[in-house]
């Protein structure tokens, strides 16, 4: 598996309720790599609580993690 996906599913486990809930897909291209998120409808006030303040700081993770491997990485959170 991905790296960055272990990385965002071990914070997500700390962050949401039911854990069995999170899905998080992967695209690659040459220069970027998009990850988007999915979460149970109970657990989605985390994610975008305080106007999106847990997703904000989950993409500034991302993108320095993304540093290591050459590549920008974006999060799409789907409702």
């Amino acid at each position: 598996m991905y790296k960055e996906i272990d990385y965002l599913k071990f914070i997500l486990e700390w962050l949401v309720s039911n854990i069995d809930d999170i899905k998080i897909d992967r695209l690659e291209d040459e220069l970027w790599v998009l990850l988007t998120l999915s979460v149970a409808k109970e657990d989605m006030w985390i994610i975008i609580w305080k106007g999106w303040n847990t997703v904000n700081s989950l993409r500034s993770i991302l993108r320095l993690l993304g540093v290591k491997i050459w590549k920008k990485i974006n999060l799409k959170v789907l409702d």
